[in-house]
């Protein structure tokens, strides 16, 4: 049904499933550099489309598709399902005569400001993402992760320190700017970032009162910038700074000085351990391959009763 060749590739008809390279007929699940290409042909969501084209030029042509809409694709249906990870994110089942897959691609079941919540069809075959598939990865309840960004936020306001988040342009900023400003905290956000905030707002979602930075306007105002290892992050007339790094990783301690912040909290747009469990559960596949995660999380599905294994293209090169 599916093979690893550098990438995940549907069968027949062929299919990229977030291949890197260029293709004829690729499938896109989300906006992120690591899962797009520079196709011929690009099968995404409408607002993945604006962001891919944000990001690899306007004349990329697309094939559009909304959530729950089924599309025929050769002698199979295409129907996406939100994924939940960031703005346009979605899963994709791919239906034909021979049965059903589903490709998660990035995935959360948990609660997001800016992106639809996820939903999980059954499938004969599921093919899952499985990111932080390690039991130690349990996310604490998101109420608790914001409330702690809130009152470091506040406090170092009211010291007369200037907050800055540290967080992946596309997805992770914009969360973070929507939690802010809806709990009335303005946000300066890095031109790059403001850029792809741009695009979210031009797809309908309000993140508040947001603005490019600008040193002048400083005072009262929380900046969000790239990751402190990205040599683009640095924004000039920034004065008495408290860093706090938003990411799934925060989970281990050692985040904190990778990042090199004075905060790391677990605001995570990836699926956790138990969800990832959850996800398994609710699409009740036959079979279940996992990718881009520990090869241990296999191990834990077989244990839990799941006919599990791993797209071992993704660890070494084998073909299913």
């Amino acid at each position: 049904m599916f093979h690893w060749d550098n990438g995940l590739f549907f069968n027949r008809p062929r299919l990229g499933l977030d291949v890197r390279r260029r293709q004829p007929h690729g499938f896109i699940s989300h906006a992120h550099s690591d899962h797009i290409g520079p196709h011929e042909l690009a099968y995404c969501t409408p607002a993945t489309a604006c962001l891919y084209r944000l990001r690899m030029g306007a004349h990329r042509r697309c094939v559009e598709l909304p959530y729950r809409k089924p599309h025929t694709f050769g002698d199979v249906r295409l129907t996406l399902y939100p994924a939940g990870h960031c703005l346009g994110s979605a899963m994709v089942l791919i239906e034909g005569d021979h049965g059903s897959l589903l490709y998660t691609g990035d995935f959360k079941l948990g609660e997001s400001a800016t992106a639809e919540q996820a939903e999980l069809p059954r499938a004969d075959v599921l093919v899952m993402e499985s990111t932080f598939g390690k039991p130690r990865y349990r996310m604490p309840p998101r109420s608790e992760t914001v409330a702690r960004l809130l009152k470091i936020v506040r406090d170092a306001l009211s010291d007369g320190y200037t907050p800055v988040l540290h967080a992946y342009p596309l997805g992770k900023s914009q969360e973070a700017t929507k939690i802010l400003t809806d709990a009335g905290i303005p946000v300066l956000q890095h031109p790059a970032i403001f850029a792809v905030s741009k695009a979210y707002m031009a797809c309908g979602v309000d993140l508040g009162d947001v603005r490019e930075y600008d040193a002048t306007l400083l005072p009262g105002r929380v900046v969000i910038t790239m990751p402190s290892r990205w040599r683009e992050f640095r924004l000039a007339g920034l004065r008495r700074p408290v860093t706090i790094a938003v990411t799934g990783w925060a989970m281990d301690s050692p985040t904190q000085y990778r990042w090199g912040v004075d905060h790391a909290l677990p605001l995570s747009d990836h699926a956790d351990y138990d969800e990832l469990l959850q996800a398994a559960k609710r699409v009740g596949a036959e079979q279940i391959y996992c990718m881009h995660g520990p090869l241990e999380f296999v191990e834990h599905l077989q244990r839990a009763g799941f006919n599990a294994m791993p797209v071992f293209g993704s660890y070494q090169r084998r073909m299913f």
